[in-house]
């Protein structure tokens, strides 16, 4: 082998082991626990809590449930379930589950102008919040995965 192949070669291994370094860095850096941190205190439950949180897509548009549970999760949350259901809504409702408004005003704060909080504790259910999305909605903009 030539030295002038061997120098290609090992320029582009070096090229593909960079990629694969930047990639994995891009990616544990979208959500990592840093990142949480540096939110303002309103964005993310209180220390230690454990606020679980259903999301449920009430509109046509696919894939709406699973968006705002990764913005969730991004700012601390524990969505431990998402779905579809009806009716359609318009706007977007955060129920708080077990009377503990200020949780349920923060999830609110994360999702945006125009959701409304209302108080309905239900004792029976596993949950602290129910988000139902409502067509109003917009997810934040993803960057692009390598």
């Amino acid at each position: 082998m030539t030295r002038g192949l061997r120098l290609v070669l090992a320029l582009l291994v070096f090229l593909v082991l960079l990629g694969a370094a930047w990639a994995i860095h891009a990616r544990r850096g979208a959500a990592s626990p840093a990142a949480a941190a540096t939110l303002p205190e309103g964005l993310r439950p209180p220390a230690g809590v454990r606020v679980r949180v259903a999301v449920v897509n009430t509109t046509k548009v696919r894939g709406l449930a699973r968006r705002a549970a990764r913005v969730l999760r991004n700012h601390g949350f524990d969505v431990v379930e998402t779905g579809a259901s009806g009716p359609l809504r318009d706007s977007t409702l955060v129920l708080d589950r077990s009377s503990h408004p200020a949780w349920a005003a923060s999830v609110a704060a994360v999702l945006g102008q125009g959701t409304h909080v209302e108080s309905r504790p239900d004792s029976s259910r596993y949950l602290d919040i129910t988000v139902l999305l409502g067509r109003a909605w917009r997810p934040p903009a993803e960057p692009l995965d390598p």
